[in-house]
């Protein structure tokens, strides 16, 4: 069985190259129960497979580029192929970790199969094993697809009764695939676009007869991902190299709450703000001067309810939020204020799903958001230089065939032009930062790790009662005359 692919999913194969795949990762830690092997663990993925048919689909290319590529089951599906064991020298080190993680982040997805992978690495410190996913941005959208993170975690302990899988692969023929172009071409204006599109390349906007709702859909997705770097260069811009970093932090949430309830606003502009202060201690290390970057514009992609958006199966949209960070501001205090006051605005004019709505949707669904986070980022058509992409997960545990998941980082994908990306998650009482940099841009990617930290610790100091509060917004003092 088999579907066409969408305008947008089009445009993130055909816009991706060696030094900008489009992929996104994750680092899940667990603590394996008794027991725990490779073996068990494969068996438990290929069970949850049978929930979503996509992660045994490959693209397929029609005959003669006449129409969009169509997923189609892989005839020669091999689960050991996509997941796949490791290991690190025992005891494994957190930095030997990363910089596994790295590689694997830097290496585009193999085509010709169904687009992911998932490396179990065993002999780390503490006896934990860390999951490395990796799935391309075409093959999870959240309406058809959910991440495969969100597929293997469980709410309890216990592992559920295998659910029977009943898959069996159906060929797809030249000719069928041939034939099911043509019968679109006929009936359908999406049929006739997409054969516009391919004869014409990727040359998107320049055939004749482009529907509106396809030049928004797929002209719009393509020009955001190929777009220019910003023409003055800065630290957080430049030709991508092939190779990534990947630099992790992981703070008490509990603190992250106490600054927020001195200061007020919410955990998501403390979170912020905390990356407004990491960067600006980063640039003042690499003798930047602020003068030349005072303020670093972001892209914060928000879950809303919007009915003019696609909604996912977790009951809500994603949609861009862009937010100046005030890194030339020595305050931190005040970058807090700024960064709020920001989101205060977004508040007014956007129904924005709370942090408690998204913590409490079932599995771990942060997952998912963090994907469709990215593929908001990298759709954006506004100018940026940042993502970061904070999505709150459950409070309670969670398990992997019976193994607790301890930490969860989420990998972001670096856009054409851009150094950095940062995801967050918070997750059972912690938050949790991963930092994705380019390799050569950023050859100090673990500074800026520690910058962040040291960000932590200055809020903390601001909410500890030693120091002077600034007042959130304007009071009017009456003269009482005396």
């Amino acid at each position: 069985m088999s579907d066409r692919l969408g305008p947008r999913d089009v445009a993130y194969l055909d816009g991706e190259s060696l030094s900008v795949p489009h992929q996104v990762a994750s680092i899940e830690l667990i603590e394996p129960k008794e027991g725990f092997d490779y073996g068990a663990f494969a068996e438990h993925v290929e069970d949850r497979l049978a929930f979503v048919p996509r992660y045994r689909q490959r693209v397929r290319m029609v005959p003669g580029r006449i129409a969009y590529p169509v997923w189609a089951d892989d005839d020669r599906f091999d689960l050991t192929y996509h997941v796949r064991r490791s290991a690190l020298p025992r005891p494994g080190s957190m930095d030997q970790l990363l910089d596994l993680a790295g590689r694997i982040v830097s290496r585009p997805l193999d085509r010709s199969r169904p687009l992911w992978e998932l490396y179990v690495i065993e002999g780390l410190e503490g006896g934990r094993v860390a999951l490395v996913t990796k799935t391309h941005q075409a093959l999870v959208d959240g309406a058809e697809t959910v991440d495969l993170v969100q597929l293997l975690l469980d709410d309890k302990p216990e592992v559920g009764p295998t659910v029977p899988d009943l898959w069996e692969p159906q060929p797809e023929s030249g000719a069928r695939l041939l034939a099911g172009a043509v019968v679109d071409a006929v009936t359908s204006v999406r049929g006739l676009t997409g054969a516009a599109r391919s004869m014409g390349g990727f040359a998107l906007g320049r055939a004749t007869g482009v529907a509106k709702d396809i030049q928004s859909a797929g002209i719009g997705v393509a020009q955001a991902l190929t777009r220019r770097p910003p023409e003055r260069p800065t630290p957080l811009s430049g030709a991508l190299s092939q190779q990534r970093r990947v630099v992790t932090l992981q703070a008490d949430l509990s603190d992250f709450r106490r600054i927020r309830d001195t200061h007020g606003g919410t955990v998501n502009d403390v979170i912020l703000a905390v990356v407004t202060g990491g960067l600006r201690s980063w640039l003042m290390t690499r003798q930047e001067s602020l003068a030349g970057v005072r303020q670093v514009p972001a892209l914060v992609p928000v879950s809303v309810i919007d009915e003019e958006l696609d909604a996912t199966q977790l009951g809500s949209a994603v949609a861009p939020h862009f937010v100046v960070l005030p890194v030339a501001e020595p305050s931190p205090v005040v970058r807090l204020h700024q960064v709020s006051y920001s989101f205060e605005q977004h508040k007014e004019t956007a129904r924005t799903v709370s942090a408690q709505q998204l913590a409490g949707i079932s599995g771990f669904a942060p997952a998912t958001f963090h994907v469709i986070g990215s593929r908001v980022a990298a759709e954006s058509e506004h100018d940026y230089l940042l993502s970061v992409c904070n999505v709150p997960g459950p409070q309670e545990p969670r398990y992997a065939a019976g193994s607790r998941l301890v930490a969860s980082y989420p990998i972001h994908p670096l856009a054409e032009g851009h150094s950095l990306a940062i995801g967050v998650t918070s997750y059972d009482g912690q938050v949790f930062f991963a930092i994705t940099a380019d390799r050569d841009l950023v050859p100090d990617a673990s500074l800026v790790g520690q910058c962040l930290s040291e960000a932590i610790d200055e809020l903390l100091d601001t909410a500890s009662g030693r120091r002077f509060r600034a007042p959130r917004g304007l009071r009017v003092v009456k003269n009482s005359g005396e």
